[in-house]
This record gives structure tokens, C-alpha cells and sequence, in this order.
């Protein structure tokens, strides 16, 4: 998947994702109920692959200036 999106998007991505799945950490922990549990589990797991994607289209980024 190609990205058009600039280097500093990117960086800005990477860090509201990465604060999103902080958030949702702590929130799966004070989760009561395997329900609860199960949608902070899934969540996180889309927002992780997410994250590595953009990480994947950053370090392409950063090699082709490099």
C-alpha cells in the first residue's frame, strides 16, 4: 500500500496511534467482563497493525532520503 502521506503525517499518525493503544491498554485493564475485554483485545490488535503499517511506510520514507 503506497502512502501519500507526507513524513511528518506519518510521524503524527505514529503517535496518535500509539497513544490510542496506550489509552486502550489501561482501559482493558480496569475492564470487568470478558465482553469488555474481548472489543479492548480486538481494538488493540487493529490498532497494532495499523501502527506497524505506518511505521513500515516511515522507515520506506526515511530510507529513500537517506
Amino acid at each position: 500500500m503506497a502512502s501519500t502521506l507526507s513524513l511528518p503525517d506519518l510521524e503524527d499518525k505514529i503517535a496518535i496511534l500509539r497513544d490510542n493503544i496506550r489509552q486502550l491498554t489501561e482501559q482493558a485493564a480496569g475492564a470487568a467482563g470478558s465482553a469488555n475485554e474481548e472489543r479492548a483485545a480486538d481494538r488493540i490488535a487493529q490498532q497494532s497493525a495499523e501502527l506497524e503499517q505506518l511505521v513500515k511506510q516511515r522507515d520506506a520514507l526515511l530510507k529513500g532520503k537517506g
